[in-house]
């Protein structure tokens, strides 16, 4: 009798919530987030945070990281190809180039200019055996291997003041983008924007905090009901717990490798 291997496959849950300051205020959510799990297992998520002083930069996170997906997915790309860093690092900064462009194009389209849309933006591409990064401004990427060693994949552009940091549209952000390339068996992956990565990382250091992601790695791996369990990735954002530690916009991806 023949048994049947079963084949690790990406479960995600991702949410953005908005900042009790921007509640406060009355103003939208900035940050936005999208993934696609693609054929042959691979994994494209993008996170991006709207600049607070863009008009359109909830706009400007939605355009950059829906253009950012969908320019890697349309590659058809697979698992064989990706065993070339060449390759990877290629893909990476075509979508980032892709959304750029897109969204000087959504700006023209409203009359506005680019840095009307500014955000930051996070693109990861993900298999079994491999973990790539492109990243512009701040927020971090986070991986656990198979052993269940955390790293921190980038490292958050904060720029030379407090509060300030690189978009998309800056002037020579495509040339200054972070790529990191990691062939490791990665079993969980994790992308935050700049609201939570106080509370989930020791800055000092640019490490994880375990005792923040393990947990949501467990709880990703565990959740069957993607729905319920986006419902208590809201709450959780949501939470007292996060609301006395940052009142900024949030963004939580969560990628669990599950049989």
């Amino acid at each position: 009798m023949k048994t049947s291997i079963k084949i690790p496959q990406w479960r995600v849950v991702a949410a953005s919530v908005c900042g009790t300051s921007h509640i406060k205020n009355k103003q939208l959510c900035q940050d936005a987030h999208h993934f696609l799990i693609l054929p042959d297992n691979v994994l494209v998520v993008a996170a991006a945070d709207g600049a607070g002083s863009a008009i359109l930069g909830k706009v400007g996170a939605m355009v950059a990281t829906e253009t950012a997906v969908e320019t890697i997915s349309q590659k058809e790309i697979h698992r064989a190809a990706l065993e070339d860093d060449a390759v990877v690092r290629s893909l990476l900064m075509e979508s980032i180039l892709a959304a750029k462009t897109a969204v000087e194009e959504e700006a023209i389209a409203c009359n506005r200019k680019p840095h009307d849309l500014a955000s930051t933006l996070i693109v990861v591409v993900a298999t079994p055996e491999l973990v790539a990064v492109v990243q512009i401004g701040d927020g971090v990427a986070v991986a656990k291997d198979s052993i269940g060693n955390l790293s921190a994949l980038t490292t958050p552009d904060n720029g030379e003041y407090m509060n300030e940091t690189t978009f998309l549209v800056s002037p020579g952000a495509i040339e200054r983008a972070q790529v990191k390339i990691s062939r490791q068996s990665v079993v969980n992956l994790s992308v935050i924007t700049d609201g939570l990565q106080w509370l989930a990382m020791n800055m000092t250091v640019s490490a994880p905090h375990k005792p923040f992601f393990l947990p949501l790695f467990d709880f990703v791996a565990n959740a069957d009901d993607k729905i319920v369990a986006k419902e208590q990735l809201v709450k959780f954002l949501r939470s007292e717990r996060i609301a006395q530690r940052t009142d900024d916009d949030l963004t939580l991806i969560v990628a669990a490798l599950t049989h």
